[in-house]
């Protein structure tokens, strides 16, 4: 891994760490759809590709979280998870 691949590593690990927990809410691909939150998906991307080659595959991830977004908010279901205060929608 190249110095700038690890030191893009250490900031995402550092976000997940500190910000991501305090922010109040949760990666809306997630949630739609299950599996790693954006910045889980775009450390492992950098860590595989490289920052140059992990750019394309990252634009593509949080447009289609921003699009999972806009799903999540187009439905009238809201809810908390048990788990703690994460805007986890459901149906009953």
């Amino acid at each position: 891994m190249s110095s700038l691949a690890r030191a893009v590593d250490v900031l995402i690990e550092q976000y997940q760490r500190r910000l991501s927990p305090r922010k109040g809410y949760a990666c809306a691909h997630r949630v739609a759809h299950g599996g790693d939150s954006c910045s889980g998906a775009v450390r492992d991307l950098v860590r595989r590709r490289g920052v140059v080659r992990a750019g394309v595959p990252t634009a593509l991830r949080f447009l289609a979280c921003y699009r999972a977004a806009s799903l999540l908010m187009a439905t009238d279901v809201r809810g908390v998870c048990c788990c703690g205060p994460l805007p986890i929608p459901f149906r009953f």
